[in-house]
């Protein structure tokens, strides 16, 4: 695992109700390195968050991270 996923796992799971639906898929764009966040349907609004603080604070912690050639991109998906 790298830093970037050990990070986003360190910050979600503690916010959701069902961490053993969460998972990430990294997914590797030629402009981007994306995480894909599977949640259960139930989580989803709580790592948006109010007005979309809680996902964009997630976002800025995780795009200071430094990264060679490629931007970070975070999408949360919904597991149906």
């Amino acid at each position: 695992m790298d830093t970037i996923e050990n990070l986003i796992i360190a910050i979600v799971k503690p916010l959701i109700s069902h961490p053993e639906h969460f998972t990430i898929k990294i997914e590797d764009t030629p402009e981007f390195l994306e995480y894909h966040l599977d949640l259960d349907s139930s989580d989803i609004g709580r790592i948006i968050g109010k007005k979309g603080r809680t996902i964009t604070a997630i976002r800025s912690i995780v795009y200071s991270v430094p990264t060679q050639g490629k931007k970070v991109r975070i999408v949360i998906d919904e597991k149906q």
